[in-house]
């Protein structure tokens, strides 16, 4: 059977998917006076979210904003319009409206008080309902249907097949990312069908393989190397360089410095594999004469590895790499040892981790498929929001900030393009 439904009169949209971008485009619609259903696959909302929020919910950055727009790389321009309407001081005063305080951490990263996503979910949830907003969870979109040129929503819901009409809708499906939370990226074929073009989905802040012997993987896989400058030559020639703390695994390189640099290292892999190369600076705030100078000294007997420990405050897994790494070094050599140590390459990498291990993607709906309010030029009246589009960032608070700004530019142009007399 198929539904349609009015609230007095009022249009009924549709937002399917519940995670931030979702909820917040549900929320600029319901204050617009709208009948909004919510749709999600999963039992519960925002799993994604949730999950993210255990160890601490980063929110978003309070780094000054011309730099926090450049985090997003390519995507800045097409992203700076939803980020300019909802900018991150504008989310942080949002969230302080649901009695949420804020803080900056020394990082410049800006977290919940009490540092969970939960408290804030709750209250959300409960505004969100109060407004007015239905959910339908455990329903599953499946596509469209057609019947007498009238588009119809194809939903799998506990009761059997759904077919719903709507004034609007508005798409937030997510990633392809942590499928077992509900994104799995599903809807890229549907969209597909419909001629609409989606880049691929490719992992993004995700671990790297690297071709580890076996000594190294058997010895030091979870090892943590802190304080240290990872640098990346992209494949426009480009250099990219970070200081802060990665992990060395089994199958390679993870952490929070190597997801900072996957865009770029990325890339290479995919269109110049023999530059996919991290170089490793051991001593970020140390030139390289002074380490010359310490290396230099004599060594009163002491090996190697308790040179690199007593004269440099190395660990131990320094000397294990640089025989990995840089096996005709001779260790005697001062000026070699000093020039290994501020930029030690790394094995090549050869593949990113499986976009389902990965925190986010790249790739989803292309930006030349929507206009500026986010709204598919083939499909009028369906909007598009969050990590569907074709954008990435670092971790950071960045994520979530452009997740949060594109629902909410979704939502206060969906209703703009209602009040302008159109129905999908």
């Amino acid at each position: 059977m198929t539904e349609h439904y009015r609230n007095n009169g009022q249009p009924c949209v549709a937002v399917i998917g519940a995670g931030p971008a979702g909820l917040m485009t549900a929320e600029q619609i319901a204050a617009a006076g709208c009948r909004v259903e919510v749709f999600d696959a999963m039992p519960s909302v925002a799993r994604k979210f949730l999950l993210a929020g255990v160890g601490g919910m980063n929110i978003t950055h309070a780094e000054e904003y011309e730099q926090f727009v450049l985090r997003y790389r390519e995507a800045t321009p097409l992203l700076r319009p939803a980020l300019d309407e909802f900018p991150p001081q504008a989310l942080r005063q949002w969230i302080h409206g649901l009695g949420i305080e804020t803080f900056t951490g020394t990082s410049g990263r800006v977290f919940p008080r009490d540092m969970k996503a939960a408290p804030l979910l709750r209250t959300w949830l409960q505004r969100l309902k109060t407004s007015g907003v239905i959910f339908h969870p455990r329903h599953r979109w499946l596509g469209w249907q057609t019947d007498e040129g009238r588009r119809q929503w194809h939903f799998q819901s506990p009761n059997g097949d759904l077919l719903r009409e709507f004034d609007a809708a508005v798409l937030a499906l997510g990633g392809a990312s942590w499928p077992r939370l509900g994104s799995d990226g599903s809807w890229v074929s549907l969209l597909a069908a419909e001629g609409i073009t989606c880049k691929p989905i490719k992992a993004s802040n995700c671990g790297f393989e690297l071709p580890w012997s076996d000594f190294i993987r058997q010895r030091f896989a979870g090892t943590p190397l802190k304080q240290v400058r990872l640098s990346i030559t992209g494949i426009d020639g480009s250099h990219e360089s970070r200081i802060g703390e990665f992990v060395l695994s089994d199958y390679g390189v993870e952490g929070s410095l190597i997801y900072a640099l996957s865009a770029p290292l990325r890339e290479c892999i995919l269109q110049q594999p023999e530059n996919a190369r991290l170089y490793l600076d051991w001593l970020p705030h140390s030139d390289i004469s002074r380490i010359q100078s310490r290396l230099a000294q004599p060594r009163k007997g002491m090996s190697f590895a308790n040179v690199l420990r007593k004269k440099l405050n190395l660990p131990a897994v320094t000397n294990a790499l640089l025989k990995e790494c840089c096996p005709t070094l001779n260790n005697e050599d001062p000026v070699a040892v000093a020039a290994c140590l501020k930029a030690m390459p790394l094995p090549l990498a050869s593949a990113t981790r499986p976009v389902a291990e990965a925190i986010s993607c790249a790739g989803g709906v292309a930006f030349s498929e929507v206009d500026d309010s986010l709204m598919l030029k083939q499909l009028p009246g369906v909007f598009v929001a969050g990590e569907m589009l074709d954008w990435e960032a670092p971790t950071g608070g960045y994520l979530l900030t452009a997740c949060f700004a594109t629902g909410h530019r979704a939502g206060r142009r969906l209703v703009e393009w209602l009040a302008a007399g159109k129905t999908g």
